[in-house]
């Protein structure tokens, strides 16, 4: 085994965040697809708290760009008052 073959940090952490990412976006998912199939109650029951929802974007990700934000202001997995120009970290873009 020569020294390219070993990992490096940097790579182990990217590694770690993509992790992470597809985590979120498996149980994102999984919780979208539940809350379709038993009805428009079930949506919106994670708090904002859980989902670490701001009224500001991060960056170029808003809520309107997101694809579960549901016109005018609410969300699929968050519950409450969603403003369009606000963030959560279920951030998921919307397919063009």
């Amino acid at each position: 085994m020569n020294s390219d073959d070993l990992p490096t940090a940097s790579h182990d952490a990217m590694s770690r965040r993509q992790l992470l990412r597809s985590a979120t976006l498996v149980a994102a998912t999984a919780a979208v697809l539940m809350a379709g199939a038993t009805g428009p109650a079930a949506a919106g029951t994670m708090t904002q708290k859980a989902a670490g929802y701001q009224a500001t974007p991060k960056g170029d990700q808003r809520c309107d760009g997101c694809a579960l934000f549901v016109a005018p202001g609410s969300c699929k997995l968050v519950a409450g008052d969603i403003s369009p120009s606000g963030w959560c970290r279920l951030y998921v873009k919307k397919s063009a």
